[in-house]
């Protein structure tokens, strides 16, 4: 093999690399989601061809044939590739960036077959043989890659099997205690938690008109629905029962810059705003506004238990939620019973905090974040929207209510359970100072702080949670 032939092979792997972890498992992380089953069953057969591939080409020269086997193994790659391309347009979006590097490395994988393909010919012209070609470290960095293929080719087929035993609640399931069939309306539609809401409405049938910023994710979304783009659309004469609002920028997605804080800010005191004046001009008012919060309202108070009459410390996490919340009281000046829903830490595999642990934990990666005795209040997603359903059936709750299982744990208890459940180690401890220097009040508040709050006023009102206990949160969803 020539000089520019590993070079072409050379930037075939670090782009296959770039493309499976930064896209198959950080931003679309397919090992956990069912819908990518078959997906990840082409992938584990064709990174076990690429082993087989890397490691001849890396160390042997192969004769008749082994040449024509090789061949074959060529084939049979392109044709997996090729089905490959059409599940991924038939089962999901795929980001722009990676179709550009698909596009890429379509590119240069055609290169690397004009040039690989006559010596394969010319080697399998040849009395079936098979010789040494030892090319130093370019053989140990074929053998380095035919390991990582490997690995993730068995990483993807466990993982398939793994989807295959995965179950999820009937959405319907989870709004069923209404009496009659109402019409919600809901922000953040799209989103981690609302897309769950907007399942179970619809799935129980109830009408629901979701407001959408990014009309390209609207597919995501089950019909039957109502679909908008902004609340200026909706009439005056308008009939609607009930307002989730749950839309808001992302706080865990990066760090805390002053343009980020007022990002975040503002998004969500803006879209509050917006529902006061929508509630304003409706003929008939709805009933009930239950308006997105976090336990950050609290601030960090280290092991004190906190229900919905403790205290607030001052950070940005409370003067975020502080706003976010005054933003919606203005309703309750309208008649509109108000619920400020404080969120935990929601756990589920379709988004939220946990998904960027699944990877690091899968690898055995995974451990403690800086001493471990910090609180976490967690929350399961389907408990989440089974509580919002019970807070617009009951009038008599308004005001905070604290949205988390009655257990809450310390950090390192949350990192073992998680690896128990995925059977790995929980022991690389990710250094406090090293968080703090890096992410300043975002690790402190969100990753190195917590809370120990507990649902009070859920509880009292009759409010059972499935899961109570983190174990079992994690059974029902891993």
């Amino acid at each position: 093999m020539t000089p520019l032939l590993w070079t072409l092979v050379t930037i075939q792997i670090a782009m296959g690399a770039f493309d499976t972890f930064y896209h198959h498992e950080f931003t679309e992380r397919l090992a956990w989601r069912p819908s990518q089953r078959h997906e990840l069953k082409l992938h584990s057969l064709r990174n076990m061809l690429y082993a087989l591939l890397f490691l001849v080409l890396g160390w042997l020269e192969v004769h008749g044939i082994f040449a024509i086997a090789i061949i074959a193994v060529l084939v049979v790659e392109v044709v997996i590739t090729l089905m490959d391309f059409v599940e991924e347009d038939l089962s999901r979006k795929l980001p722009p960036s990676e179709r550009i590097n698909h596009t890429l490395l379509a590119i240069n994988y055609g290169a690397i077959l004009l040039l690989l393909l006559p010596v394969l010919i010319d080697w399998a012209m040849r009395p079936t043989a098979i010789e040494p070609a030892y090319v130093g470290l370019l053989s140990v960095f074929a053998t380095a890659s035919a390991i990582g293929a490997a690995v993730f080719g068995v990483r993807d087929i466990a993982a398939a099997r793994r989807l295959g035993r995965m179950t999820s609640v009937p959405a319907a399931t989870l709004v069923d205690k209404w009496p009659a069939r109402q019409t919600v309306l809901v922000t953040g539609a799209t989103g981690f938690i609302g897309s769950r809401l907007v399942a179970s409405l619809t799935s129980s049938g109830h009408q629901v008109i979701a407001l959408i910023r990014n009309p390209a994710k609207a597919e995501m979304l089950r019909p039957p629905i109502t679909l908008i783009t902004s609340l200026d659309q909706l009439p005056a004469e308008t009939r609607i029962d009930a307002i989730v609002n749950l839309a808001g920028e992302p706080i865990g997605n990066g760090l805390w810059t002053e343009t980020k804080r007022r990002e975040i800010l503002t998004s969500r005191v803006n879209m509050t705003t917006d529902i006061v004046r929508l509630i304003a001009r409706l003929d008939r008012k709805p009933s009930v506004l239950v308006s997105g919060s976090a336990i950050g309202w609290y601030g960090l108070w280290q092991d004190q238990v906190l229900t919905e009459s403790a205290k607030s410390h001052a950070c940005f996490s409370h003067e975020l939620c502080e706003a976010w919340e005054s933003a919606a009281k203005p309703a309750g000046d309208l008649g509109v019973r108000v619920v400020y829903l404080r969120v935990g830490l929601v756990i589920g595999t379709d988004g939220g905090f946990i998904t960027r642990m699944l990877t690091p934990f899968e690898f055995g990666l995974g451990g403690p974040i800086g001493s471990g005795k910090q609180w976490m209040s967690w929350i399961e997603r389907d408990d989440l929207v089974r509580l919002i359903a019970h807070l617009i059936a009951k009038p008599e709750l308004s005001g905070p209510i604290n949205a988390t299982a009655p257990i809450p744990v310390t950090n390192t208890t949350f990192t073992e359970e998680l690896g128990r459940c995925l059977h790995r180690p929980a022991i690389v401890r990710i250094p406090a100072a090293l968080l703090r220097s890096v992410g300043g009040d975002f690790a402190e508040e969100l990753l190195l702080g917590g809370q120990r709050v507990l649902p009070n006023k859920a509880l009292s009102n009759g409010f059972v949670f499935r899961h109570e206990t983190l174990r079992s949160a994690f059974e029902a969803i891993l």
